[in-house]
C-alpha cells in the first residue's frame, strides 16, 4: 500500500504529495489538465524501472521538466507498506547544460529505516554487510541502478520491492485497440491495456482457479453472457471468444466483436482476478468509468472498491458524478491549477478551507471549488 508519493519538476507536478497512507481506496478529481493522468504518468516511471528498464532516455525526456526549466532535477519517492515493513525509494534525474540526455543524480532504497543501497552519480554503495564483497561499483549516470542491481535470494528486501513495483497496475484502456488475440503470456499489461490477450493468458496460466472469478463477475453484469474460451489456433497463437446464450438461442463472437463498455467489463474482471491471484497490489485506474453507460458505473465502481478493500489498494479519476458519489469527502482528492502556467496543487475535499456550498457535484458543475 502506498503511503506517500512525492514528485517535482515532473511536467506540472511540483513539490507535489500524495498522501493516501491507510485508505485502500481513493479518487482523484480536478479539471482537465489539472493534472490527474500525469500522476498515473508519474507511477508508470517508477513501474518501468521495476520491469527492467534502467536507461533514463527510456524513463523521461527533456521535455518533461515543467516550461524547460531542468535548472532543478526531476524528483521522484515513493514510500510503501509492503507486508510488514516500510519501503522507500528515491530516484532524482538531472539535465545539466549542453546535454541531451538525462542522468542520474541520486538514487537510493531504504527498508524500514535501514538503507538498502545508495547512489551518488555513478557510484553506487551497498549498506548490507552481506553483500561487503560488492559494496561498490560503478553504473553509467545515463542508466538507474534499481533494475540492474541483483537481489540475493527471493527474501532479499530488494526483490521483495521490486516485485511490488512491477505488479502495480498503471490502466488507461483504450478498448478498440483490444482485441483478445495473444502469442505470449504476461502478467504486466501495458497502460492502454494492447495486449490483454497476453494478460489475461498469463493470468490464468498462472491461476486457473481465476477462470471462476471472472466467470462470476461477467454473469453479473452481462446475463445473456455464458462462457468464454482462450483456445490455441495455431502454435502459439491464442484468441479470445465469447459465448452468449438466451431462450435456446445462443451467439459467439471475438473479443474483438463486443462494444467498447463490455471490453471495459473484461478488464475490470482480470483486475478483480489478478489482486486476488497475484495480488495485493496497486492500482492506478485512469476513468474507469469511460465508456460505461450511468446505470452500471456505480455497480462497477463500487466492484472495484470492495475487492481492494479486502486487499491491496486502488486509486482512480473520474469527471463522472454516479463515479464520484461512490467515495467520501475523506477519500476524494482534489487537483487544481489555476492555468497552466502553474503548477498542480493537491487538496483532500474533507481538509478545504472553505466548505463547500451544498453537494460536491453541484460544486464542481458551478466551478466552486478551490484548495
Amino acid at each position: 500500500m502506498i503511503r506517500r508519493l512525492y514528485v517535482h519538476n515532473f511536467r506540472c507536478l511540483e513539490n507535489f504529495e500524495l498522501l493516501i497512507a491507510d485508505m485502500p481506496s481513493s479518487l482523484l478529481i480536478g479539471k482537465n489538465g489539472s493534472g490527474k493522468s500525469t500522476v498515473g504518468s508519474a507511477l508508470e516511471v517508477l513501474q518501468s524501472l521495476a520491469r527492467g528498464t534502467n536507461r533514463v532516455s527510456q524513463l523521461v525526456r527533456p521535455a518533461d521538466f515543467p516550461r524547460g526549466r531542468s535548472g532543478a532535477p526531476l524528483r521522484f519517492e515513493i514510500e510503501a507498506d509492503i507486508g510488514d515493513k516500510v519501503f522507500e525509494y528515491v530516484l532524482a534525474l538531472e539535465l545539466p547544460e549542453g546535454f541531451k540526455e538525462l542522468r542520474v543524480r541520486e538514487e537510493r532504497l531504504s527498508v524500514a529505516g535501514k538503507l538498502i543501497f545508495s547512489r551518488e552519480s555513478s557510484q553506487v554503495q551497498f549498506a548490507n554487510a552481506r553483500r561487503e564483497a560488492a559494496a561498490n561499483f560503478l553504473v553509467d549516470w545515463h542508466l538507474a541502478a534499481l533494475p540492474v542491481i541483483q537481489a540475493q535470494s527471493p527474501t532479499d528486501p530488494l526483490n521483495t520491492f521490486k516485485a511490488w513495483l512491477a505488479n502495480m497496475l498503471i490502466l488507461a484502456p483504450i478498448p478498440y485497440l483490444i482485441t483478445g488475440e495473444s502469442e505470449g503470456e504476461t502478467l504486466f499489461p501495458d497502460r492502454q491495456v494492447k495486449n490483454f490477450g497476453e494478460w489475461f493468458s498469463g493470468l490464468l496460466a498462472l491461476a486457473p482457479a481465476a477462470y471462476t472469478q471472472i466467470d462470476k463477475y461477467l454473469k453479473g453484469v452481462m446475463p445473456d453472457f455464458k462462457e468464454f474460451k482462450n483456445p490455441f489456433s495455431g502454435t502459439d497463437f491464442r484468441s479470445l471468444t465469447i459465448q452468449f446464450q438466451q431462450e435456446g438461442a445462443s451467439l459467439t463472437l471475438p473479443l474483438s466483436g463486443l462494444s467498447d463498455g463490455e471490453k471495459c467489463f473484461f478488464v475490470c474482471a482480470a483486475v478483480l482476478a489478478a489482486n486476488q491471484a497475484s495480488g495485493p497490489f496497486f492500482c492506478f485506474w485512469d476513468e474507469p468509468d469511460n465508456y460505461l453507460s450511468l446505470k452500471e458505473v456505480g455497480h462497477f465502481v463500487m466492484t472495484l472498491r470492495r475487492s481492494f478493500q479486502e486487499q491491496g489498494q486502488l486509486l482512480v479519476t473520474s469527471h463522472n458524478p454516479e463515479a464520484i458519489r461512490q467515495f467520501s469527502d475523506e477519500n476524494t482528492l482534489l487537483l487544481y491549477r489555476r492555468s497552466h502556467l502553474e503548477p498542480t496543487q493537491i487538496r483532500p475535499i474533507a481538509g478545504l478551507q472553505e466548505p463547500i456550498r451544498g453537494d460536491l457535484i453541484g460544486a464542481l458543475i458551478r466551478d466552486d471549488i478551490e484548495p
